[in-house]
């Protein structure tokens, strides 16, 4: 276990052009489900300045408008602006659909166990859950810290506290821990684009975003800056405008965001963009619920669970589990406990979590609300990856 080190993670808000573009795709996949939630689905979208492409490959029992999708999500985050508007954007698109035989309409909820091993990964992928006791999400501080300023930047945006704020932002927390625990906060910054027409002096902005934005975050935390504290308020000088006209986006590009915040491994793989048939989008999810359980169930104080998947195998090909030294048992035993209780195989998680239908039932689109501010150690959704309703069981 890590001792004394200082850890820096970073969130986006949801105009970041790639969290743009991850809002889009996962926009898209909630839309084919909501129609048939059997489609098969995977989209990809680039945007840069006044520009967006997507890239669609699907199989469905509906039709679904993609450009009309991703103008009304672009519209929703804000951009309204001559180099990049909702409304005036160009929208190139190249789609594919699959020939009829890869739409199977099977319900994964129904199925024996035999029905389900015979369902295999359709691709091949190393993927990882994490948890620790740092927050009460059970997630690494700094990027639970660093989302809730990228939430806090969006929010007085879209209430009118701030006007002048546009939606690109960047945020970034480095804490210092001391015997492996968070000890203070070591330094933070904020990257906030700006409305031209609007923003008032550099002094002014830092005044209120320290204000509206920083210490509204931290006013309930137990862990808050403090005098030695580096706060840094685009330390570049004044970033104006921001989104696609600034910098592209490309969907998947923010997958440390998406999960814990380089704190811990993740698979490298895009996440949004993926209807629940793809493993490597479920998988994490699945490993996530079983480190987290494993946590809450008192057997370790960090927890690391990797699956590694095969084309054509239904099971995992290796389940491992690492608890750096925190463990109450050992780690094979906890790993043969953790193969005990969860079920790996795609169609199980599938079942288990309600991925299908799932996009009906939350209200503004389960994945798109994925998209932003983390895939996991989400309090404010009711992910099922988040219960921990087998911790008795582990024990």
């Amino acid at each position: 276990m890590r001792s004394d080190f200082i850890f820096t993670s970073e969130s986006v808000t949801e105009g970041h052009p790639d969290k743009l573009c991850d809002q889009i795709s996962d926009a898209v996949v909630d839309s084919y489900l909501q129609k048939d939630p059997f489609a098969q689905v995977v989209t990809e979208c680039v945007a840069s300045t006044g520009i967006l492409f997507i890239a669609a490959r699907f199989a469905a029992q509906a039709a679904v408008d993609i450009p009309a999708v991703a103008r009304r999500v672009i519209g929703e985050i804000g951009y309204r602006q001559p180099g990049f508007d909702a409304e005036s954007c160009s929208i190139l698109t190249s789609f594919t659909e699959l020939p009829a035989g890869e739409h199977e309409a099977v319900d994964e909820r129904g199925l024996d166990d035999d029905a389900i091993e015979a369902i295999a990964a359709k691709n091949q992928v190393t993927v990882f859950g994490f948890a620790c006791r740092q927050t009460a999400s059970l997630m690494p501080l700094p990027v639970v810290l660093a989302h809730r300023l990228a939430r806090r930047l969006a929010a007085v945006r879209l209430t009118g506290l701030l006007r002048y704020l546009a939606p690109d932002g960047k945020t970034q927390v480095a804490v210092q821990y001391a015997d492996g625990r968070p000890h203070r906060i070591h330094g933070l910054t904020l990257i906030v684009a700006l409305d031209p027409e609007r923003a008032p002096g550099p002094a002014r902005v830092d005044r209120d975003l320290r204000e509206a934005v920083i210490e509204a975050v931290f006013a309930d935390e137990p862990i808050r800056p403090d005098a030695q504290t580096r706060v840094l308020i685009n330390p570049g000088g004044p970033f104006v405008i921001g989104g696609p006209a600034m910098h592209a986006g490309l969907t998947g590009r923010k997958t440390a965001i998406d999960t814990y915040g380089e704190y811990a491994r993740h698979s490298g793989a895009a996440l949004s963009g993926k209807d629940p048939t793809r493993i490597d989008r479920v998988g994490a999810y699945a490993g996530r619920y079983a480190a987290k359980t494993v946590v809450a169930a008192g057997l370790a104080d960090e927890c690391e669970v990797q699956l590694s998947y095969s084309i054509g195998l239904a099971r995992p090909v290796s389940v491992h589990v690492e608890t750096f030294g925190t463990g109450r048992i050992a780690d094979r035993e906890i790993a043969a406990r953790v193969v005990r209780h969860f079920d790996f195989r795609p169609a199980a998680i599938i079942a288990a979590f309600d991925l299908r239908r799932a996009p009906s039932i939350v209200k503004g689109g389960f994945y798109r609300r994925l998209a932003s501010y983390g895939h996991v150690g989400r309090m404010d959704i009711g992910l099922p990856w988040e219960r921990t309703d087998k911790a008795e069981r582990l024990r």
